[in-house]
């Protein structure tokens, strides 16, 4: 009888190469550089970012139930 042979599954794995990061990081690259240089694309993110508009009578600041229930935590 013999025995059998068990393979390890961590020999399989092809040991990573400085070559291949180096692809990978062109290829990442290069989908970076079209995606952003795609015309006609909307970014929804600065969309969002807008400031709402300032009051009319000035300032800006107002004292909430908000505001004052940050005030009493803050107490020391």
């Amino acid at each position: 009888m013999q025995k059998e042979q068990v393979k390890d599954p961590s020999k399989d794995q092809a040991t990573p190469s400085r070559r291949g990061f180096f692809m990978g990081a062109a290829a990442a690259g290069a989908a970076a550089a079209a995606v952003t240089a795609m015309p006609g694309l909307s970014t929804p993110a600065a969309e969002l970012n807008t400031l709402p508009a300032a009051p009319e009578n000035g300032g800006g600041y107002s004292l909430s139930e908000h505001v004052k229930r940050y005030y009493q935590t803050a107490r020391v």
